[in-house]
């Protein structure tokens, strides 16, 4: 059933990785398979076997052709950098070539101790399973650059996170899971043959286009073309109110997708402050801060490859700092045609910066919606919603709005019923909402997986109402809010 695997990243130097084996659990037993992605990736569906698969993804048996192996990397975490982090809990099996001829990486994540484990039992408890499930799999629904789910299995064991909690593995794919700091680790140790050697495959895998480039442009080509990709997935996180909530160096992918769901949540209520990670006492990766972030995420990236960039090091520092500044207008940019386009606005006008902000900070000052804040200005073209405004506590700032965003409509000189379409098509009417998420999780914890079955069903057509489903868009009620998310490490 499994496709063929190649093994480029284990046949890397040795001190790219560690060898390592699934560690066997006791009595998996698969709860979700995605079928679609398994499709793309070339599985042969039509022969699947339910106990084989559970073998597999459980890693109680490693497929055959894969060579299980933890990868090294290192990696700021809150602004403080640690030189030796890797999978702790991870196990890439290899790489696949997709029916697009696509490579893909396998990985199964919660499958074990590694050397990397710094003292973790290297396995994950059944809730962050189901939240990276449900969350990697909306986003790439609501058309975000992610990582993604292909299946997970409970372990039949429990781990330890204060309180024993069922167990569980996920099996993610993405387009690989080389980061920031996995630079980092080798420009740590002075290795700059190994810098030069991931520098070579990532352009390879994922930036083929630079390979013509003479070689010190070849390498600031790629520090451009990894931040172009950074600003466009930064820009959509903004769009759709996500808050990833570790921004680590080593959970920013070098591939452009969005990596490492640990306490992730879209925000309700809107607030630029919303910060919902248990460990982000200070606000670092706050909803308003991930554009900074990033930028100061992609200098770190910068500075492994200033010896590539130019010999010349205070040559390399003053070309890499030029490319980094120039973050900041390009991200600005990306920001505002995201939200042009939520807005309905196809063209572009000077004032229209301002038209976004003031909708904001109506709805701010009003404590509302923002998914369905924007998804019912399609029924407020041409007069007041009242389902937009009950999502208000205060609807002044939104009443004075209201006149100054039909007035620039009419520019766009188009029928309102177009505008309304564009409207629906790019601001989701299902999200994946903490409750929600809470809820699957809890009777899941239960052996009930009925609640993450609909939610998974709900969050495959997100820009589509649904008859019978419309809990599914609804906020949270005040006593079912969730405040704080946990990673499971």
């Amino acid at each position: 059933m499994f496709p063929d695997f190649t093994l480029r990243y284990a046949r890397l130097p040795a001190h790219f990785y560690e060898p390592f084996t699934p560690v066997p659990v006791a009595a998996p037993r698969l709860f979700a398979f995605n079928r679609p992605l398994a499709e793309e990736l070339g599985f042969d569906v039509t022969a699947f076997d339910e106990a084989q698969a559970t073998a597999w993804f459980s890693g109680n048996e490693v497929p055959p052709g894969a060579e299980p192996l933890a990868q090294a990397y290192a990696g700021h975490q809150f602004g403080g950098f640690n030189p030796r982090l890797g999978d702790g809990r991870a196990v890439l099996l290899g790489e696949v070539s997709d029916r697009e001829g696509r490579l893909r990486d396998i990985q199964l994540k919660g499958a074990g101790r590694t050397p990397f484990s710094r003292g973790g039992d290297g396995r994950s408890p059944l809730g962050p399973v189901l939240r990276e499930y449900l969350v990697s799999e909306a986003m790439h629904r609501l058309g975000v650059p992610t990582t993604r789910a292909l299946a997970a299995v409970t372990s039949g064991e429990r781990v330890f996170r204060g309180l024993p909690e069922p167990g569980a593995i996920l099996t993610r794919v993405a387009s690989s899971h080389i980061r920031v700091g996995t630079f980092q680790y080798f420009a740590a140790r002075g290795d700059q043959e190994a810098v030069k050697t991931l520098a070579d495959l990532v352009i390879e895998r994922h930036y083929p286009s630079l390979r013509e480039q003479e070689e010190g442009e070849r390498y600031l080509a790629l520090v451009a073309a990894v931040q172009a990709r950074q600003i466009r997935l930064v820009a959509q996180w903004m769009g759709l109110g996500f808050i990833h909530g570790v921004m680590n160096t080593d959970n920013c992918s070098i591939a452009g997708e969005t990596i490492d769901y640990g306490p992730c949540a879209f925000m309700e209520a809107y607030d630029p402050r919303t910060v919902f990670s248990s460990v982000d006492d200070g606000g670092r990766y706050a909803y308003r801060n991930q554009p900074w972030i990033a930028q100061w995420n992609l200098a770190r990236l910068a500075e492994t490859l200033l010896l590539l960039i130019d010999a010349d090091q205070e040559r390399g520092i003053a070309r890499a700092t030029e490319l980094i500044q120039a973050f900041e207008p390009a991200y600005e940019a990306e920001w505002l045609a995201v939200f042009r386009a939520k807005l309905g606005l196809m063209t572009d006008e000077e004032g229209d910066r301002e038209l976004v902000e003031a909708l904001l900070e109506a709805l701010h000052a009003g404590r509302a919606d923002f998914t369905l804040s924007f998804r019912y200005l399609a029924e407020a073209l041409e007069a007041d919603a009242p389902s937009l405004l009950e999502l208000f506590e205060n609807d002044a700032a939104l009443r004075r709005w209201l006149p100054r965003w039909r007035e620039r409509l009419t520019r766009e000189g188009v029928d309102a019923s177009v505008i309304a379409e564009r409207i629906r098509a790019v601001n989701p009417l299902y999200i994946p909402r903490n409750h929600q998420v809470a809820a699957a999780i809890a009777a899941a914890e239960d052996d009930d997986f009925a609640p993450f079955e609909s939610l998974r069903q709900v969050l495959a057509e997100p820009f589509a109402a649904q008859p019978g489903r419309d809990a599914y868009a609804r906020p949270a009620a005040p006593a079912e809010r969730v405040f704080r998310t946990f990673c499971g490490t």
